[in-house]
């Protein structure tokens, strides 16, 4: 199944970035991505997703990102593998709210995300955002 979670984020590099979206070719932000890597993987959403700003959960300082991961996939301290999904911390000390696919492991390691301004890309996953994973987590089926 990993490899699956890989190549279904693949299909969707060049998605432009659209806050709130989920539609491959279309447009969608990190956590679209991943709900649209889940839908063609897995099956349904888990959960509906509310509405949500750019700054969401900022201002309460509220780990809503993480907990809901956590319901729905396997939090893992493993070595990095593709398909693990990724959570960020954009900044020290804020709520974790950014998600990558981890692509490619090993010293060479790649992970695919929407960011804004890019859209769906894959970036190596250099220091500095190695330094920003929060949590890492396996999606199981069932």
């Amino acid at each position: 199944m990993n490899q699956d979670i890989v190549n279904s984020a693949r299909s969707w590099i060049g998605t432009p970035y659209l806050h709130q979206a989920s539609v491959k070719g279309v447009g969608c932000d990190c956590l679209g991505l991943l709900r649209g890597v889940w839908r063609e993987v897995i099956g349904p959403e888990p959960e509906l997703v509310p509405a949500y700003t750019p700054d969401w959960a900022e201002p309460q300082a509220d780990e809503l990102l993480h907990a809901a991961a956590q319901r729905h996939m396997q939090e893992t301290t493993d070595e990095l593998r593709p398909g693990q999904i990724l959570l960020f911390r954009m900044r020290s000390g804020a709520v974790a709210k950014h998600i990558g696919i981890i692509s490619q492991a090993a010293s060479d390691a790649r992970f695919i995300h929407a960011y804004t301004g890019h859209g769906v890309i894959e970036s190596p996953l250099s220091a500095p955002w190695h330094r920003r994973i929060a949590a890492r987590f396996q999606i199981s089926q069932g």
